[in-house]
């Protein structure tokens, strides 16, 4: 979607729009659309949209109005972006190619003006590479959205929020494709492609390196696929020299039959987002080279395909990580803390970091406990869990703080290793949490958030489509310019 700054309205755009408060009259609109919002009992609550038709300089022109909700309202942007992303979820597929939108009106700052804008741009992302016959009035037509009376600062401010809309749209893309497109290496590569040319360093790590650093578990979960993985590396060195870098790892398992403990095979077909976690570190990253943030960041993603083949991985097995714990491996369908155990091992010894944070579509359990709401928050250090969840709150991509303690850690003792991978039927989230918290560094600040609800939706969302949400990317930017930029 291009987002154009414009003084006048182009000629010939059929299309006009803007932003109402609720409660608030439109007196200055012509009297017959008035009436027939009053009609339609159109009040501008956050996310209404009412459409008429409306008579200026001779000609008709669909007129559209959006419900920002009421203008004191301490959830004021997340309303304003929602009346952007209503505006195109009417309109995107509707045979308009383009929009005036009118931002002179509401009381809008900049800052709201953005944030209408923002909701424009999450809303307008689609994918539709792989429908060779989809129907003419199904396809997207919007694709110019012209900005008219802007207040002052907006292009300018717009300039940081295009960014981070670029990463969530990166995110959304990953979950998207399907695992014989996107698979280990080709993650690499569209990570490559995606941050050539803006400064941030790539490492790569093949089978073979990864083998030699003794990353046991990792290697265990890709054995029984024929497609190799991979650890990625991006680091962006925005902040000061001597600054230890913040790390977020993400699981990127690009597909999970379950493994040997084969998952069943209704549902299976989404297992292509078990990457989420990586993808929202890809996004995250992304978002804040894009705009350049003032800090010392760095993404690792543990790549892997996790497949039933004569060479996979057992139950019963017992693997060696690079941290030199062993673990005895119960159910090779609890494979995402396989991966991030070594991801966050490497990390740690790589980068001495900061504050750690792991973001992964870990368990079902968190699905059962929290629903599509909130993704899992679990954490050693109370100042980071505070931090993160603040950024959720800002954001929309919300977290909930979930409990961990040794109470919990010894469910996962193993007798014959020094843990299991799971722990058994109870508490199912909070065992995972503890078994990654067995990999972290004492005196180090962690959090682990498990998105597993939140990375793919079965309907339409505020700012999203029905599919990948580009859950994670504004998360981990936000957090970031809130709590490690100067």
């Amino acid at each position: 979607m291009k987002i154009l700054f414009t003084d006048t309205s182009p000629a010939k755009v059929r299309l006009v729009a803007r932003v109402v408060n609720q409660g608030e009259g439109m007196s200055d609109l012509d009297a017959t659309f008035v009436d027939g919002a009053e009609v339609s009992r159109f009040k501008g609550s956050a996310g209404q949209v009412f459409e008429g038709f409306v008579t200026a300089d001779g000609e008709t022109k669909r007129m559209a109005v959006a419900g920002a909700g009421e203008a004191g309202s301490d959830k004021r942007q997340h309303h304003l972006e929602r009346a952007g992303a209503a505006l195109i979820g009417k309109y995107l597929r509707s045979g308009e190619a383009q929009m005036v939108l009118d931002l002179g009106h509401a009381g809008l700052s900049a800052d709201d003006a953005v944030a209408v804008l923002l909701g424009v741009r999450l809303r307008s992302w689609s994918f539709d590479k792989y429908r060779t016959k989809l129907a003419e009035d199904k396809k997207v037509s919007l694709a110019k959205v012209h900005v008219l009376n802007a207040p002052a600062g907006t292009e300018a401010a717009w300039d940081r929020a295009a960014a981070i809309a670029e990463g969530v749209e990166f995110t959304k893309f990953l979950v998207t494709l399907p695992a014989n497109i996107l698979y280990p290496e080709t993650f690499v590569e569209a990570c490559q492609d995606a941050f050539k040319d803006t400064g941030a360093e790539i490492t790569v790590l093949d089978e073979a390196e990864m083998e030699k650093l003794g990353m046991g578990a990792l290697l265990g979960v890709g054995q029984g696929s024929r497609r190799e993985s991979r650890l990625l590396a991006i680091r962006w060195n925005g902040g000061e020299k001597d600054e230890k870098p913040t790390v977020f790892v993400g699981k990127g398992v690009t597909f999970d039959t379950g493994g040997i403990s084969i998952k069943p095979a209704p549902g299976m077909e989404d297992m292509k987002w078990d990457m989420g976690g990586a993808g929202a570190v890809a996004g995250g990253m992304l978002a804040m080279v894009r705009r350049k943030a003032k800090a010392n960041v760095i993404g690792v993603m543990g790549l892997v395909e996790n497949m039933p083949d004569g060479n996979a991985q057992r139950p019963g097995d017992v693997v060696t990580t690079m941290s030199g714990q062993t673990v005895e491996v119960l159910n090779t369908d609890a494979e995402g803390r396989l991966v991030l155990c070594d991801a966050l091992h490497w990390a740690q010894e790589q980068y001495d970091p900061a504050r750690i944070v792991d973001f992964a579509t870990l368990t079902g359990a968190m699905i059962i406990a929290l629903g599509n709401e909130h993704g899992g928050l679990f954490a050693n250090d109370d100042d980071l869990a505070n931090q993160l969840l603040g950024a959720g709150t800002v954001t929309g991509d919300k977290l909930w703080r979930m409990p961990i303690g040794p109470a919990y850690d010894k469910l996962i003792d193993s007798p014959i290793a020094d843990m299991k991978n799971i722990g058994g039927r109870w508490a199912g989230s909070i065992t995972a949490a503890q078994f990654l918290h067995r990999f972290i560094k004492k005196g180090t600040p962690w959090a682990h958030c498990d998105i597993a609800g939140m990375v793919w939706a079965d309907k339409p969302g505020h700012t999203h489509d029905k599919g990948a949400t580009g859950y994670g990317a504004r998360l981990i930017d936000q957090f970031v310019a809130d709590n490690v930029e100067g």
